[in-house]
């Protein structure tokens, strides 16, 4: 069944696991841009827990 509604939609799931992947990273960049800028506090490190 699950192969058949990808067949038919796409694989949703790993489409949204990629787009979240690659919003944490840019997010990721702009906090470690941001930290540098006037703030000499440590950038938050987040983790990985998609997939």
């Amino acid at each position: 069944m699950y192969d058949r509604l990808v067949a038919e939609r796409g694989d949703i799931p790993t489409e949204v696991r990629t787009e979240a992947e690659k919003v944490l990273r840019n997010l990721e960049q702009v906090i470690r841009g941001a930290s540098t800028v006037g703030n000499s506090a440590p950038a938050p490190s987040f983790s990985r827990t998609l997939g």
